[in-house]
């Protein structure tokens, strides 16, 4: 072997071998140089779960930019479009007519599950709920068990509803048909949070309350299912558009109108097929609901502004180091 080549071989083994001695994090960027652009509805509270999967992104190289807000329709067609990469709070089945309509599974990608077990519904004041025996929502059809959850005078039940645009409102628009409830009662509808600060205000007064809900968020941590308030269920099954003819009886056999929902997280197609290790992470990231329910409510109680919300991620991160790295090596050896 002539001493060039021999000074090749030498290099090439030292180079190989401090490749090999490198931390994880030093290690070949699989996402340097390359854009990623996030986002997420308008609830603040699904900012916990973008910013996670953002600052995994970020420690691929993927040069994460500032998170976009927009309401979830036009977030899926955004992303469909490429005028976005990625959104991480895609409710399924609830979301299912955007996700078609923004060209399914053509131009939208998702696979694996981000967040399990989101449960969602209407809800009464035990209170109100004992003392006048209300197990079901169609219960409301009688004017004097609406009556009591009237809070505006005009004998109508005023029920917390869905903001326009998320999905569960044509849920709760397309039920208050379907179980003759509209002359009973009246779905309020404006700033959710806004409306459910009235609607705590008015239990911590004594008043029957009514309002839908879902969790992960704050309500159920504040208003508990089975102590302060009670889930309500309805008489038979009735979902609108892509989820008509859904069953959502539980196994237990009851049912409260709304099938248990699946948070994924929905990327372009064109690239996740371009970006082996994004795709493998998104696919592979899970975030127990127990977690999301008690960032949320750390934000109820004052620490919601984006300085705290990134510091969740990052105690997060520091409390599931291993998990967290282990995502990290698995999205980064799918683009070797």
């Amino acid at each position: 072997m002539s001493l060039p080549t021999l000074a090749r071989s030498a290099a090439a083994a030292l180079a190989a071998s401090l490749c090999l001695a490198l931390p994880v994090g030093a290690q070949a960027l699989p996402g340097a140089g390359i854009r990623v652009q996030p986002l997420q509805s308008p609830i603040a509270e699904e900012s916990f779960q973008t910013l996670l999967v953002a600052k995994a992104l970020e420690k691929l190289g993927y040069e994460v930019q500032p998170v976009k807000e927009v309401e979830y329709p036009t977030a899926h067609l955004a992303v469909a479009n490429g005028d976005a990469t990625f959104i991480a709070d895609h409710w399924d089945p609830l979301h299912a007519d955007f996700y078609k309509n923004a060209g399914g599974d053509a131009r939208l990608w998702r696979q694996g599950t981000y967040s399990t077990g989101a449960v969602q519904g209407y809800l009464i004041d035990k209170k109100t709920a004992d003392a006048h025996h209300i197990t079901s929502l169609a219960q409301l059809r009688d004017p004097k068990i609406a009556a009591l959850f009237d809070s505006n005078g005009d004998g109508r039940a005023d029920l917390t509803g869905c903001n326009p645009g998320w999905g569960c409102e044509a849920v709760i628009e397309h039920q208050l048909d379907a179980y003759q409830l509209r002359a009973t009662v009246t779905h309020v509808q404006g700033s959710y949070p806004a409306l459910m600060a009235d609607t705590l205000a008015r239990y911590q007064q004594g008043k029957p309350i009514l309002y839908y809900t879902w969790t992960p968020y704050w309500v159920s941590g504040v208003l508990r299912p089975g102590r302060e308030v009670v889930w309500l269920q309805v008489p038979f099954s009735a979902l609108p558009g892509g989820q008509q003819g859904t069953e959502t009886r539980l196994a237990n056999g009851r049912n409260y109108g709304f099938v248990p929902n699946t948070q994924r997280i929905v990327a372009n197609r064109t690239f996740a097929e371009a970006n082996p290790a994004a795709a493998k992470l998104f696919e592979i990231m899970q975030l127990p609901v127990t977690d999301i329910n008690a960032q949320n409510l750390r934000m109820r109680d004052g620490e919601n502004r984006p300085q705290d919300v990134a510091h969740h991620v990052d105690a997060w991160v520091r409390g599931h180091q291993a998990l967290f790295d282990g995502w990290i090596e698995t999205a980064r050896a799918a683009a070797r």
